[in-house]
């Protein structure tokens, strides 16, 4: 059975390699012997799926086009799946060996541990951990609990528009959302996704805990060029309140609001179990001071309090 799907696969790449238009399911079930023994269109379906994903987890770069007549191709373009020899000094090695740790996801950490290996094996040194005696006590880890995490990831890898239901902190409920996602960015323990909203023309920033349901891929390819790294970081940052233009003066509940705390710009003791805090203040400040609820008041600017308190009723209208 292993060497069956070993074949099939090695068929399929080099069906997607060698063609120079999109080929479509149709086309590729005609042309692979294993395909054609399927006994149902839904037997052939899922194992073309499960072949897809299996070869894009081994580094081929498939693109998804859709002709004129609506119907979805497929092809890998070999410029695309051609990459330039790499060279690595022992402490790069270290370094991506250490990155390598830092997801708990397995699917993550699974793909992490199989691209360390292909390096390894195409020459790679291999370099004394540096960090192997402070593991038992401090580990680098980036969470992950948002569902819609693992489907945006490889969208944003394989530029493959979404479609999601997303709803906005001062929302009572969840509208839908179509969009070209870009790259992901965590911030603040919070994932954003950064991307090209087609309903609104423009740049958007969405926080992967508030889209709600399932993420749902399109076919079709992107309608705006993607931006560099550098920019997409610096409007995640920007989205997402890291861009503070002035200063808030807010009370704090005393031994809560410690993230708040850590940024203050300055902080005196009230007393009756309260402390007032000066803040930086940027784009996002009033949905992040609601996550801590009857803990923090909005002394001023007035904008700023008028903004929480809006939030906050449209969280207990529900």
């Amino acid at each position: 059975m292993a060497i069956a799907k070993a074949e099939r696969l090695m068929n399929l790449a080099l069906c997607l390699l060698g063609t120079r238009r999109p080929l479509s399911k149709r086309e590729l079930r005609g042309s692979i012997e294993a395909y054609l023994e399927a006994g149902t269109d839904d037997s052939f379906n899922r194992m073309f799926e499960r072949d897809k994903e299996d070869l894009r987890e081994l580094g081929l770069v498939i693109e998804t086009v859709e002709n004129l007549d609506g119907e979805t191709g497929y092809l890998a373009r070999r410029d695309s799946n051609r990459l330039p020899p790499i060279t690595l000094d022992a402490e790069e090695a270290a370094a991506l060996g250490l990155a390598a740790k830092v997801w708990q996801q397995a699917r993550l950490a699974g793909a992490a541990s199989g691209a360390l290996q292909k390096l390894r094996a195409a020459g790679m040194p291999e370099a004394e951990d540096a960090y192997e005696a402070h593991h038992s006590a401090l580990e680098p880890r980036i969470p992950v609990h948002e569902a819609a995490f693992e489907p945006l990831m490889l969208a944003c890898r394989d530029r493959r528009p979404v479609v999601f239901d997303y709803r906005k902190a001062n929302a009572a409920r969840p509208e839908q959302r179509q969009v070209e996602p870009w790259t992901l960015e965590c911030w603040r323990g919070h994932w954003y996704l950064a991307g090209w909203d087609r309903d609104r023309g423009a740049e958007r920033v969405f926080r992967l805990s508030r889209i709600t349901g399932r993420v749902r891929s399109r076919t079709g390819s992107f309608t705006v060029p993607v931006p560099d790294v550098v920019t997409v970081r610096e409007t995640v940052e920007s989205w997402a309140g890291e861009t503070a233009t002035r200063s808030a003066l807010i009370r704090l509940r005393s031994g809560c609001g410690y993230p708040l705390r850590a940024r203050a710009l300055s902080s005196r003791d009230l007393g009756d179990g309260w402390d007032e805090l000066e803040v930086p203040y940027g784009h996002g400040l009033d949905a992040w001071l609601v996550e801590f609820g009857p803990d923090v008041v909005v002394l001023e600017p007035a904008d700023l309090r008028a903004d929480v308190v809006e939030r906050l009723r449209a969280v207990a209208k529900g």
